[in-house]
């Protein structure tokens, strides 16, 4: 009995998962394929329907936790589009993709990893915040949450590069794509979110200071995401 209950307490956590991947669908369905952003969109959609299925299966120690960390995280890129749509300025992590999301120049693998910049490296950081806000509990209790949830995205990285760089004959060493992207890490700036997260938690009874550090987070992020959209030549 209390096995059926417990499934049925993650089936139903899941819809909030299930509603902000309809959302993308939807985005997807809306955008040319080729678009930056519906590149980006596609990526992030295969994660967000793997940690809906990761709590359906009960791959998360707290559903809800992992629930609330992955919708209040998803908001966050979903409020930057409605904000581009309707021709109001995005946070600044954000900027680069939705200006250059129609640049020849750019390449799919490109506009992929900056979206993955500017997600990861500025709102998840916030996303911890917002659910520590939302469930009365403090980061370190988000930790293996936030750990699955990044093992996920590490675990999708390497298939991403895959589907997306040009092809063998192209990605070379003597590509600038090699370069370009070598100097990103997503581990790194996991980490890097993870730190940010706590210190803003630690800032929360502070809120100019708090704010601060955010502009600077989202202008940081921004400027990495810009060089890893540099046009490069075919």
């Amino acid at each position: 009995m209390a096995q059926t209950e417990g499934l049925a307490e993650c089936t139903h956590t899941a819809r909030g998962v299930d509603a902000v991947a309809a959302r993308m669908r939807a985005l997807d369905a809306s955008w040319p394929r080729r678009d930056g952003v519906a590149v980006f969109n596609r990526v992030y959609l295969a994660v967000t329907q793997e940690v809906g299925r990761g709590v359906t299966v009960g791959r998360f120690p707290d559903a809800r936790a992992a629930v609330t960390l992955d919708v209040r995280f998803a908001e966050r890129y979903l409020e930057a589009v409605d904000a581009a749509t309707a021709d109001r300025l995005t946070p600044a992590c954000w900027r680069p993709l939705f200006q250059l999301r129609r640049h020849p120049g750019v390449r799919a693998l490109q506009f992929a990893l900056a979206g993955i910049n500017a997600h990861i490296g500025h709102d998840l950081a916030l996303a911890v915040v917002d659910t520590c806000h939302g469930l009365g509990c403090e980061p370190a209790d988000l930790e293996d949450e936030f750990d699955r949830v990044g093992d996920i995205l590490v675990s999708l990285e390497e298939r991403i590069r895959e589907d997306l760089m040009p092809g063998p004959d192209l990605f070379q060493v003597a590509d600038p794509l090699t370069h370009l992207l070598g100097s990103w890490s997503l581990d790194r700036a996991r980490d890097g979110a993870w730190s940010a997260a706590r210190v803003l938690w630690a800032l929360r009874d502070f809120p100019g200071v708090a704010e601060e550090l955010r502009g600077r987070l989202d202008d940081a992020v921004g400027l990495v995401g810009r060089m890893l959209l540099t046009p490069l030549p075919d």
